[in-house]
This record gives structure tokens, C-alpha cells and sequence, in this order.
């Protein structure tokens, strides 16, 4: 115990003294931020994929309380929330989604389809799912529509 004590009086047993303390207070720090601090789910929901209305580019915004929609896009318009899109031309699951401006954000008539696959896309666009097929191409979405028409949706007065 004496040695110990020897120790800690001199200038290297102060050094390290202190530089115990500092990891301590920051091991502490981190431990309080984990237990405490926003969990996943929260950070989800405020950094989110925007895009500009005026350029069509993507960009990150992190949502602050009060905020309203749309947000302040980099050019200045506003930005809206981006769907993402988790499909390729051919039908297959891409790793990274395309972030797609929906229409009814920018007041454009009829629905959206992604600009890089040319799938639909809606609003709470679903990620894939085992079994799911990938959703219609414009050409497949506009001949089931013109497929599945009633007679009186042909205008002949039914």
C-alpha cells in the first residue's frame, strides 16, 4: 500500500490518476447517451431522404420538432419527401433504393414511376418482400387499367 501511494505522489502516478478519471467520465458519458439518448427508431424518423421540387435531387434534412412540410430544399423550393424505390428495370431488389419525388407533391396529374427502374410508386412505398412481385412498369400499369375498364367506364352510357 505504501508503494501505491508513492505512486500516485509522483508527477507520472498524477498523469495517470488523471487519465484514468477522463476515460471514466467518458466511459460514463457514452453509457448515459446510450441509455438516454434518442433511440433508433427516433433517429429514423427525424433524418429522412428529401427531394428538391426544382432541381430533382435528392438531399438529407433532419426533421426538428415544429417543422412543417414541405422543407427548405439547397435551391431554395421546396422539399419534399422522397419515396424510395427498391427495384431495378428487370424486376430484381436493388441494394440502395432511388429516392423518387411522388406527383401528387408537385401537383402533377396521374401516378408516379420511379425515373430509374420505370415501376410505380405510391406513397409508403413498401420495401420488397419474399414473394412479392416487383410493382407494374408504366406500360404494365397503363394496360391493366385499360384492361380492367367496366363497360360503363368506355363512355357508351352504361
Amino acid at each position: 500500500m505504501n508503494g501505491l501511494r508513492e505512486f500516485f505522489n509522483s508527477s507520472s502516478g498524477k498523469a495517470t490518476a488523471i487519465g484514468v478519471v477522463v476515460l471514466a467520465l467518458i466511459l460514463a458519458f457514452l453509457s448515459f447517451r446510450s441509455s438516454f439518448g434518442a433511440g433508433e427508431g427516433a433517429v429514423i424518423a427525424r433524418d429522412r431522404m428529401f427531394i428538391d421540387s426544382k432541381t430533382g435531387k435528392p438531399f438529407e434534412h433532419s426533421l426538428s420538432v415544429g417543422e412543417i412540410m414541405p422543407v427548405k430544399a439547397p435551391s431554395g423550393a421546396p422539399g419534399y419527401p422522397a419515396e424510395p424505390c427498391y427495384w431495378t428495370k428487370d424486376g430484381k431488389v436493388k441494394k440502395d433504393p432511388t429516392p423518387v419525388l411522388l406527383n401528387q407533391y408537385v401537383n402533377k396529374p396521374g401516378p408516379t414511376f420511379c425515373p430509374d427502374c420505370g415501376r410505380l410508386v405510391r406513397q409508403h412505398n413498401p420495401a420488397p418482400a419474399e414473394g412479392v412481385p416487383p410493382p407494374p412498369t408504366k406500360e404494365e400499369y397503363e394496360q391493366r387499367r385499360s384492361g380492367n375498364q367496366r363497360p360503363s367506364d368506355q363512355g357508351d352510357g352504361r
